[in-house]
């Protein structure tokens, strides 16, 4: 299996008539992103966008509502996420009126917080990617998510890299390394295991050497 196997497979989802979504899973670090970001940028091309990307983590719980709740300690969590509202987007997706453009939240990784009504999904985007932790978990309302996934592909990465790209993004964004690691080694990885369970309902398992390598982002505060 190759990128470019993977980007017909992609294009394949898209048919007259009718938008599909299609899902990237897989645990924390094990770049559901970057393929996502790589599969859209190249379907694109030079040409009208007909591909969008909608990430889950628009659908972070506010850490205001987390505190309340009582969870900041755990975010990531499966219960520190919207998924009911992300299933309702995905309905959404599906069922577009003609002409009408679809507002996503995002999240700002400096902020840690979501931001809502910052991507949008144009009526010309007959392929929409989204990336998410829970994508195929199959408890509360994250059950609602799958029947609305044209397909779902589960990213495995070596374990040791996966990692290793995760505690980097941590101090990216802020942490030192200690503190990095403890989140990754702790939170990171019980929701990583939590994912894991979740391999065998992917309708692709897409391994680590058809995986793109992350585009180079500049650092935390740093002009774009």
């Amino acid at each position: 299996m190759t990128f470019d196997d993977l980007l017909k497979r992609a294009a394949s989802l898209a048919r007259p008539g009718r938008r599909a979504v299609l899902g990237i899973t897989g645990s924390p670090g094990a770049g559901k992103t970057t393929l996502a970001e790589h599969v859209v940028r190249e379907l694109n091309g030079t040409g009208d966008p007909w591909v969008a990307h909608v990430p889950m983590d628009g659908f972070h719980l506010a850490d205001v509502e987390l505190d309340r709740l009582g969870r900041r300690e755990r975010k990531g969590a499966p219960d520190t996420f919207d998924a009911a509202g992300y299933a309702a987007l995905l309905r959404r997706l599906h069922e577009e009126e003609d002409g009408e453009t679809v507002y996503a939240p995002g999240f700002e990784r400096v902020l840690e917080q979501p931001i809502a009504g910052t991507i949008p999904v144009p009526p010309t985007a007959r392929l929409v990617v989204t990336e998410g932790n829970y994508l195929l978990l199959d408890t509360g309302a994250w059950a609602r998510v799958r029947p609305l996934l044209d397909e779902v592909w589960f990213c495995e990465l070596d374990e040791a890299e996966r990692i290793r790209r995760l505690v980097t993004r941590h101090e990216e964004f802020g942490k030192d390394h200690d503190a990095a690691a403890a989140w990754v080694l702790g939170t990171d990885q019980r929701n990583a295991d939590l994912v894991a369970t979740t391999r065998d309902r992917a309708d692709l398992v897409v391994p680590g050497t058809a995986l793109p390598a992350p585009y180079a982002r500049p650092a935390a505060g740093a002009p774009a």
